[in-house]
């Protein structure tokens, strides 16, 4: 251990990303006690600091431990990450309520936007935990299998508050992975929720051979997308630019690391969602960011048509090429229309 910012920090959901923030924390937390749905799991990791699901070539420092049980997790936790599927955020949330201290800090690694509230990760929390002040999201380029190797990453830790931005800055800082502050939450969160449904578009179109040119495309089209929403939900245009929108919608567009990503090329080649996510054992978190951004952008009034069109892919049952033909005969606009004053 590098040094000690708190005793214990908690981290509810052991999936692969689970498993790669619990390794960063181990360096700056005298514990670190993992939530894990599976008996399997919490036995792999406190027996043998290994996940034997998720990244299992990767050990874990000696000080990680894992328990299937949320109130051993929490007890006497000084601070709790949250890592779960959004799907699975309300619940989630619903058991700790009961177990979490009214002055504990809570980080929000989860990237999505709830069906139907139309409310970011953190809010959910909040809204089922109370304490919105102690609330923090942290996002950014972090894939899991690249931040357990030790390669050089970054990522945004965004709080309300200043003191809870730095704890977690403090918590997760190492000397392979570089942890900013910011104060706007709702910025990092949409950027992080709505760059997995470009990435799907993205996969969609490296799947149908289009080349690196139309995958730029997306990329660009797509952040003036992200900035369009963010900024009609009162984020900073600037954050958009940041680790949170233009670095993790690169890694996420780009990297065959991305489950968003490969689901895109895996629809071309003819797979579902459900097969897709029972091959991988993984969430495809752009899937449903893809319905809750669409409902957003409609509720705001945004032009969002590589949402649209993801959306009408997944959930209307649109052909994949007559989507990306409607997008590329759209008739292009001043290039960064809707995001000064331009309603156009």
């Amino acid at each position: 251990m590098a040094g000690t910012v708190c005793g214990k920090v908690a981290v509810v959901g052991m999936g692969s990303w689970g498993t790669a923030a619990a390794g960063l924390l181990a360096r700056n937390a005298g514990e670190v006690c993992g939530w894990a749905l599976e008996d399997e799991v919490a036995r792999g990791i406190t027996e043998g600091h290994r996940n034997p699901l998720y990244l299992p070539s990767y050990e874990l420092p000696a000080n990680v431990r894992a328990t299937s049980s949320m109130g051993e997790a929490l007890d006497g936790a000084d601070a709790v990450v949250v890592v779960v599927p959004s799907a699975f955020m309300r619940p989630t949330a619903e058991r700790l309520a009961p177990l979490l201290g009214d002055d504990v800090p809570v980080c929000v690694l989860t990237k999505g936007i709830e069906p139907g509230t139309m409310m970011l990760m953190t809010q959910v929390v909040s809204d089922v935990c109370g304490g919105p002040g102690r609330m923090a999201c942290l996002s950014g380029p972090t894939h899991a299998e690249e931040i357990c190797q030790g390669k050089p990453a970054a990522a945004v830790v965004a709080a309300a508050s200043d003191a809870v931005a730095d704890l977690f800055r403090s918590l997760f800082i190492a000397p392979s992975f570089r942890a900013y502050v910011s104060s706007d939450m709702v910025g990092v969160e949409v950027c992080g929720a709505v760059k997995n449904v470009v990435a799907i578009a993205c996969g969609i179109a490296r799947g149908l051979e289009l080349g690196d040119n139309t995958s730029a495309v997306l990329m660009t089209r797509g952040l003036a997308e992200i900035g369009r929403l963010a900024c009609a939900m009162g984020a900073e245009p600037m954050t958009c630019m940041g680790l949170a929108g233009m670095g993790d919608l690169a890694t996420t567009c780009m990297s065959p690391h991305s489950r968003n990503r490969t689901f895109g090329a895996a629809l071309v080649a003819g797979e579902t969602l459900d097969e897709y996510q029972a091959r991988t054992r993984m969430v495809v978190e752009g899937a449903a960011a893809a319905r809750s951004a669409h409902e957003l952008a409609g509720r705001f009034g945004v032009d969002a048509p590589i949402v649209a069109a993801v959306h009408a892919v997944l959930y209307d049952h649109a052909p994949l090429q007559g989507e990306m033909r409607r997008l590329l005969d759209r008739m292009p606009y001043d290039e960064f229309y809707g995001l000064g004053g331009d309603a156009r």
